[in-house]
């Protein structure tokens, strides 16, 4: 009898250790779960606020866009009103000089330095313009303005209103220029046609006849050939 109740001693005390050993780990697993609750919540504040920052991000991101675009469109309108004050501007001052008889001075001589670059990538060493020469045989003639670039001879004639007489007395003007200046006898020639303005129908017979057309434009002088053109080498 007494060893059934030391048994039953034994038995109440493994009992009660147990229910106190249990209450100690779920405690322990209890408070880990409220901290991981915790840290939970915590990551989800994190991302609301996180979610609300991108938000506000891409507000001002797509504010910025309208801005820009509104900046492009104002630039845009404005190059292009620049564009059309400085062509009539140019023009304005194509006609003045027109008639002060001072059109190749004004306009062409300028620009012929920069046109050669642009078509040839060449730099110009000499530019004289309305060169008079006269030849013992009785011949004088004066060429509105010659550009001399590494061994080529850009010629240019200048008309107020573009002619097709204009134009094929400028193949003559070309085919005597060496009589006129045999020391760039050895020179490739190259014809520039300059006016105030070139009809498309001017152009286009210019073009067959392999002369450069410039006309008044954005920079002074432009280039009015159709993209790709090659001129003729005389």
């Amino acid at each position: 009898m007494i060893e059934l109740e030391q048994k039953v001693d034994t038995l109440k005390e493994t009992l009660e250790d147990f229910i106190k050993y249990t209450g100690i780990e779920f405690n322990k697993a209890y408070n880990l779960h409220m901290e991981s609750q915790l840290e939970f919540n915590r990551f989800k504040e994190e991302m609301k606020e996180f979610k609300d920052e991108m938000k506000e991000f891409k507000d001002e991101m797509k504010e910025f866009k309208d801005e820009m675009k509104e900046f492009k469109e104002e630039m845009k309108f404005f190059k292009e009103e620049s564009r059309t004050e400085n062509r009539e501007m140019n023009k304005r001052w194509g006609e003045l000089s027109n008639k002060m008889g001072t059109l190749v001075e004004d306009l062409v001589y300028p620009s012929l330095p920069r046109l050669i670059d642009e078509t040839h990538g060449l730099a110009v060493s000499d530019l004289m313009i309305r060169r008079r020469k006269k030849l013992k045989d009785g011949r004088n003639r004066e060429f509105d303005a010659i550009a001399v670039a590494e061994n080529y001879i850009f010629l240019n004639s200048t008309k107020s209103t573009m002619r097709i007489n204009y134009i094929d007395e400028f193949i003559t003007e070309i085919n005597e220029f060496r009589d006129f200046f045999p020391e760039y006898r050895e020179y490739r020639i190259i014809g520039i046609l300059a006016s105030l303005s070139i009809d498309d129908s001017m152009k286009n017979y210019a073009e067959k006849k392999g002369f450069y057309v410039t006309a008044v434009g954005d920079t002074l002088m432009d280039i009015r050939n159709t993209p790709g053109f090659k001129p003729v080498e005389w």
